[in-house]
């Protein structure tokens, strides 16, 4: 057998099922799409979902694919074993209602022993153990001698690893596909065989064959289009290819390996737990690289948070192995030089890869340090206590709050004779879990929440006609209330109208959706959104206002024409922006998200800095620049590979299928989009930037005004202006001039204010000094004043610890119905004992209140008016008590 390479392996099992007549499809994103139930894309099947279900209707009924997926439930094994992985690609090849058992087994067949050139005699087939009509297929047609084929049946919980099921719904047998890699790989025991748990016979296929329809109890019935799910995981079968130990052994993996052992100094094998370090960066880094390519950023919840544990994970191993300074876009480099084959997405977007996995790596590198500064105070209390086990709680807030791994705690306290509360720690992440899980919503197999549109026959489709036309004729297909499908909606209801073609835009890449009015005659219908349905459908929400529709009526539908004359500027506007701010800022800039409707834009982009007055000042003017230049605005379908060549800018983490919209704006922006625009810049009219903020690690926003509203906004502007001039009595030219003027008169004001209030206060106090009394030698001044603030009793004690000099001042004021306090000790004092912060703390109690400071000065507040002299004659106590 020839050792093809990855990239080999999976360009041979694509063109192979081509040769098959399937359609080979590009590997979906790790974002699941409409599927609720899935945090990450996790099997080949999984983005597939909706052509299996009959909900969506498949481009082709025998589709092909090798697609990227992520699975976590093992991480913590990952690394610790030569067997887990938490990114994997899946090959697999599907039929949906096409062909069956027959030409799926002879195909798996055909492709191991003609295609990869495996020995027949190494092969070893398995089926459900009820299911003859497979082992008559294998033993007859495909000619398996019966003995090498293995029956797996039902354990005494009624489960089997070759019946595929997963609560209700669709399931069926499975046959398997083992290949003998020989005693060498063998456990040696004498029940060696397919099944075993050791290495020797290794699983490189699996067939699943979805005949029923489960109710989850064991009941099943026939499904009258049956189904073939075919996965094999690429590396797995490259493991068997290429003759190796395991998975990080094969061409692909062993060359980031490599990197790993040279950015550390390492060696591979001849350390156990270096290995371990080893085996995880080297997974670790292709799962990060592949999800940020997909659009994912590293957060504390959701696929973010799953991201930035790996980054994060891979960063401390990293550490372990003695790498100091940053290394994991080196790493990432690799991944994409081995990968960029099968996913050439990843070399584009590389630069933006580098920067998101450095910038997480210097967080992690302040968090770690955080980290253990924490873990060291938790020791002292440990000391203190004198307990050898950190608790659970503790540990716990450690992994949660401060991303501090788990093991590194533990291997910090072992070396200094202690441990963590291991089931306590268990038992906080399984209330975490149990949160998590008590909030998820009910949803339908597809994951996502169940709704009457559901119900629509999956022929049913839309074609958006709206780019050219406002005004359209077509025939209603679907009419649904809010709960059901129905054949007419009259007065007053409100529902759903589906038609064959419509100008309205529903809301999408950003854009947001039309309003307008749907007619038949008399009839009419106001549609107040117009949103996207699953399997091509456009459904226009809203409202009856007269009469009654019925499905097949001819209508006519009319968009709102001011409001997609708004929308269309400020979508065009958000184009100009993007390549203003990459000219501006940088390549790196990239989409990450915009909301454009008829007031505003919002356009959110990827950068790792506040823009500066300057930067906003210069993208604004080259969108005004290019605004005034009318430039043309022409849009052309052409294929994705002919965009790329124009320089198209695409959608950060957008899926395209193989014919593209391009949206051309002179020879100053290029960009894929399939939203609606002006004819001409000059549209636009103006562009005004509001606002720059940072939404999320790495993210920047900018919201903007274009047309009509950047006029409303400079009248509005004008509008407070002269409102402001006319309040200090000047014009808006000398409006500077007159504030300043006042600005210093207030300041002078203030000052004479102070004074006054100062003043008053003595005045108030009347003379003081003669109620100074000793305390066991140290003098003390304690009294109180009406209607002083904070500042002004500062102040006042200030002034009285002078005049007293040596000894202690204790205040107290009544000012709207609350309660000041101070108290201040000269040097002496505290030298004898006197401590101002104890002190207010000892008689705050007594007006409702609390409060402290240093030994020299300390101050509180109270509700407690009623309690100021009380709280004056406690202070002597309190003194006598500390001297």
């Amino acid at each position: 057998m020839k050792k093809y390479g990855v990239n080999e392996l999976r360009r041979m099992y694509l063109e192979f099922f081509e040769s098959k007549e399937h359609l080979a499809m590009k590997s979906f994103s790790l974002v699941p799409h409409n599927d609720n139930s899935l945090l990450l894309i996790n099997a080949g099947m999984a983005p597939l979902k909706p052509y299996f279900t009959g909900q969506e209707i498949p481009p082709r009924r025998r589709v092909t694919t090798c697609q990227k997926c992520i699975r976590t439930g093992d991480i913590e094994n990952v690394g610790k074993t030569a067997r887990h992985l938490t990114f994997f690609e899946m090959l697999g090849n599907f039929s949906f209602g096409d062909y069956f058992k027959k030409e799926a087994i002879a195909w798996s067949w055909e492709f191991l022993t003609e295609v990869i050139g495996m020995e027949p005699e190494r092969l070893y087939p398995s089926i459900y153990g009820e299911d003859e009509e497979a082992f008559e297929i294998w033993t007859k047609e495909v000619g398996v001698p019966p003995e090498k084929i293995t029956r797996f049946y039902r354990d005494e919980n009624g489960k089997c690893d070759n019946f595929w099921e997963h609560g209700a719904g669709p399931c069926g047998p499975c046959s398997e596909i083992y290949y003998d890699r020989g005693e060498a790989y063998g456990c040696g025991g004498p029940d060696c065989k397919v099944g075993c748990e050791c290495d020797r016979f290794m699983e490189v296929w699996n067939n699943v064959f979805t005949q029923f329809d489960g109710d989850g109890h064991g009941n099943y019935v026939e499904l009258a289009n049956k189904n073939i799910d075919t996965g094999m995981g690429l590396e797995r079968l490259a493991v068997v290819v290429q003759d190796v130990n395991s998975v990080f052994d094969i061409d692909t993996m062993k060359a980031i390996r490599d990197k790993v052992c040279e950015v550390s100094g390492k060696t591979y094998q001849i350390d156990a737990l270096d290995d371990v370090s080893i085996r995880l960066i080297t997974d670790h880094m292709r799962s990060a690289t592949f999800m940020i390519s997909d659009g994912i950023m590293p957060s504390n919840e959701g696929r973010g948070y799953v991201l930035r544990r790996l980054i994060r994970r891979a960063a401390r191993h990293g550490r372990l192995l003695g790498i100091s300074g940053k290394f994991l876009a080196t790493l990432s480099a690799t991944v994409i030089a081995e990968s960029k084959d099968g996913y050439p997405e990843l070399e584009e977007k590389k630069e933006f890869i580098f920067k998101v996995l450095t910038q997480e790596e210097e967080k992690f590198d302040k968090t770690i340090d955080q980290g253990l500064s924490i873990l060291a105070e938790m020791q002292e209390a440990m000391k203190e206590e004198g307990t050898k086990v950190l608790s659970g709680e503790n540990t716990f807030k450690l992994y949660d709050t401060y991303g501090f791994p788990v093991d590194l705690t533990q291997e910090i306290l072992e070396e200094k004779g202690f441990s963590i509360d291991e089931e306590g720690f268990r038992s906080c992440m399984e209330e975490q879990r149990n949160k998590a899980r008590s909030a998820r919503k009910e949803t339908n197999y597809m994951g996502a929440d169940a709704t009457v549109y559901d119900e629509i026959d999956p022929s049913v489709t839309t074609e958006f006609v709206g780019y050219d036309r406002l005004l359209h004729s077509s025939e209603i297909t679907v009419l649904t209330t809010e709960t059901e499908l129905t054949e007419a909606l009259s007065d007053g209801e409100r529902g759903t109208i589906i038609v064959k073609e419509t100008p309205f835009y529903a809301t999408m890449g950003g854009q947001n959706a039309d309003t307008g009015v749907i007619r038949a005659g008399e009839n009419e219908f106001r549609v107040e959104d117009t949103i996207h349905l699953r399997g091509g459908r456009i459904g226009h929400v809203g409202v009856v206002t007269r009469g009654m529709f019925k499905t097949g009526d001819l209508v006519e539908l009319s968009v709102a024409e001011e409001q997609r004359g708004l929308i269309g500027r400020n979508h065009s506007a958000t184009h100009l922006l993007q390549k203003a701010l990459r000219e501006v800022l940088g390549t790196h800039v990239e989409q990450h998200g915009s909301d454009v409707n008829a007031d505003r834009l919002r356009f959110d982009f990827s950068h790792f800095a506040a823009m500066t007055p300057e930067e906003i000042a210069q993208t604004e003017g080259i969108v005004n620049e290019k605004i005034a230049a009318s430039l043309p605005v022409v849009t052309e379908v052409m294929s994705l590979e002919e965009a790329k060549k124009t320089g198209a800018i695409a959608l950060f983490g957008e899926k395209y299928g193989d014919s593209v919209r391009v949206v051309k704006m002179g020879d100053f922006s290029v960009e894929l989009c399939g939203g609606t625009h002006v004819a001409n810049t000059s549209s636009i009219s103006a562009f005004k930037i509001i606002s720059e903020s940072g939404v999320a690690a790495g993210v920047r926003r900018i919201e903007a005004l274009t047309s009509k509203a950047v006029f409303a906004y400079y009248d509005k502007l004008e509008e407070t202006l002269y409102a402001a001039a006319k309040t200090v009595k000047t014009n808006p030219s000398g409006l500077v001039e007159k504030l300043e003027h006042l600005m210093t008169e207030l300041k002078s004001l203030q000052s004479e204010n102070e004074s006054l209030k100062s003043k008053a206060a003595q005045s108030a106090l009347g003379d003081v000094m003669n109620q100074v009394t000793e305390v066991k030698g140290v003098k003390l001044l304690a009294s109180s004043v009406a209607g002083v603030d904070m500042n002004g009793l500062r102040d006042l004690g200030d002034q009285l610890k002078e005049q007293l000099g040596e000894g202690m001042v204790v205040l107290a004021s009544e000012k709207d119905g609350k309660v000041n306090l101070i108290a201040m000790a000269t040097e002496e004092a505290m030298k004898k004992g006197a401590h101002a912060g104890n002190l207010i703390k000892a008689i705050a109690g007594k007006v409702g209140g609390g409060g402290g400071g240093r030994p020299n000065m300390a101050q509180a507040g109270g509700k407690n008016p009623a309690g100021i002299p009380e709280a004056i004659k406690e202070a002597k106590t309190v003194l006598e008590g500390q001297v």
